[in-house]
Formats: structure tokens, sequence, C-alpha cells
């Protein structure tokens, strides 16, 4: 049956319900409250969105194939804890390997990554050989690779970075912070693999339908562990980026950041029943959590009820997408 236009708005609006809503919370704070349409809190804004876009690129692959990835929070952390073990200052009294001279920073950077999508590749392979449920594979790998990052760093916290660490996110490049040119490549590339990639086809193809993507000739066992392990080297970019900017790590680094991640693809449009989902998708999902962020801190919400307030978001969020799966029925 064709929708008349009255059906198509309410649609819209149900449907988009939680970004209108996050857009005019935005306005009524920035006219109520002094600094927020500013610069500097733009920037501040984007400074943190920037890791967090990069996990919920990660994320969003699993999510297409209608699967999910609860080990990005550990994961972050441990890449975060390998990072500042192998970046520490000479002088630095608590270093962590004593005597061992700091890598240089790219090294550094793909030794992280390779060691999370290791890990990654593990929890693929459980997924697609073994048809262990994304949801159990990845809760198992959490534990473990929280295990590991307590036995390695022995609960310590890290810090003394060298300059060239933090200058990651110090640094600006054409008066734009490095952090955001990081995440902007990282968008760029995702993008790419999405839309103009065999593996991206692939992937959506996967998530509409398995059986049938896996009758049509698509190795889904091999792109599986692919999207896994791609997500994992991803948590590690993140990890390395928020070990940059904190100037310090330990395990708890990055806690909780999974379903935060999965709550933004969702919010934007990607959909955890599988099949449907873009890089802008990640991008105005994380927005929309950063946004409701700041503008409770600038409303002087409590910071403990602003938990409140993002539950309830990904709970609307989940719900809505939920719904237009069984309207699509």
């Amino acid at each position: 049956m064709k929708k008349t236009g009255q059906q198509k708005t309410k649609d819209f609006l149900i449907n988009n319900g939680v970004i209108i809503v996050m857009f005019i919370l935005v306005i009524y704070t920035g006219f109520t409250s002094d600094n927020f349409f500013t610069k500097n809190n733009f920037m501040n804004i984007l400074m943190n969105m920037s890791p967090r876009l990069v996990i919920a690129l990660g994320i969003a692959g699993c999510v297409i194939t209608a699967g999910c990835d609860l080990s990005a929070g550990r994961m972050i952390g441990f890449a975060g804890c390998i990072a500042g073990t192998l970046l520490q200052r000479m002088d630095y009294s608590g270093k962590f390997f004593p005597g061992k001279e700091p890598l240089n920073i790219l090294v550094a950077l793909l030794i992280v990554m390779a060691i999370c999508a290791a890990f990654g590749t593990v929890t693929g392979c459980f997924i697609a050989y073994l048809h262990v449920p994304p949801f159990i594979a990845t809760l198992a790998m959490m534990e473990v690779v929280y295990g590991i990052s307590l036995i390695y760093t022995n609960a310590t916290p890290l810090g003394g970075y060298v300059k060239q660490y933090t200058d990651v996110a110090n640094g600006k490049f054409l008066g734009i912070n490095y952090l955001i040119w990081i995440a902007v490549a990282v968008a760029a590339i995702t993008w790419f693999i999405f839309n103009m990639t065999r593996h991206g086809k692939y992937m959506y193809a996967i998530g509409g339908n398995p059986q049938a993507a896996e009758v049509a000739g698509v190795p889904v066992k091999k792109t599986l562990v692919l999207i896994y392990m791609k997500a994992a080297a991803m948590y590690g970019l993140a990890g390395f980026m928020l070990g940059a900017k904190a100037g310090g790590a330990s395990v708890q680094l990055g806690f909780g950041y999974e379903m935060e991640a999965i709550a933004a693809c969702t919010i934007g449009g990607v959909s955890v029943t599988g099949g449907r989902g873009k890089v802008s998708s990640a991008i105005i999902g994380v927005a929309v959590f950063e946004l409701l962020k700041v503008a409770l801190q600038f409303l002087g919400v409590d910071a403990n009820a602003q938990y409140i307030a993002i539950g309830i978001v990904i709970f609307v969020a989940i719900s809505l997408d939920i719904r237009k799966y069984i309207a699509r029925k």
C-alpha cells in the first residue's frame, strides 16, 4: 500500500525522533548557555568524537552483519596499555621497561593494531567456523583480553609518555587537531571499503541473508573473519588515540565504549537486524551522543544522572530500529 504524505511524515518523525530531540536540545542549550556555540567548544566536541568514531566505524561492520562486538572496550584499554609501555620517556621514574628506548610512534601503532587484529581474528574464527553467536564469542574475548591486560600491566596505571606520542593529541595541521584528521582518514577509508570493494558488498549480503549469500558464492566465513579482524585493528587505533589524548592509560581505558558505539550506530541508521548502514550513520550517531553529553554538562545536569539519559537514548534507539524491522516484515 502506498503511503500518504501524512504517513511518511509520521514515520520520519518516529524513526528519527532521537536525532530531532537531540537537535532541539542542542539549540536550546546554545541559546541558554554561554560559550556553547563557540569554536573552542566545537573543536573539543570533534576531538572527543574522533576516537569514538573510529570505534563506531569498526563496530558498524559487525552490526551490519547482524552481529556485535562486546570486546571493543577492553580491547581499547589493552591497546592503550601496550602503546603506553612502548612509548614512555627514558627518564620516567615509573618506566614499565627500564632501560628500553621508546619505539617510533608509527612502529608502536602498527604493533598495537597488529596485536588487536590477531585477537579479532580469533573472535572471527569462532563466529565464522564454529558458529558461536557473536554476542557470546565477543563476550568471551572481552574477558580474555581484560585478563591479559591485568597480567601484562599488573593493573598499574601508565604515564610519562614521549612528546611525539602526546603530540598526536595536542598537535595540529592546518589549525585542526591530528585526532580529527585521523578520524576523517579512517572514515574515508571505511567508506571506500563499504561502498567500492567486494568485501563491502559481501558484508551487506551477509547481513541481509547469510544463507542466500553463501548460495550466491559469497565467502561468508572469510568475510566474517576479516570484519572482526578489521574492527579489532580499529579498536587498537582508538586505544592509541585515547592514550595520547589522556597522556596516560590503564586497563579501564575505553570501558563501556562498545555499548555507546553500538547505540551510536543504531541511532544513525545501522540496523541491529543486519544488512543496512553507512559510514554517515556512524558519524551521525556519534555526533548525537557527544552533543547530548556536552549539552547536559552545559545545562548543569548531575554527572551521574547523565548515564540515565544516555541509557534512555540507547533504549529508545534500539526500540525504534526493531520497530522499523517489524514494519518491513
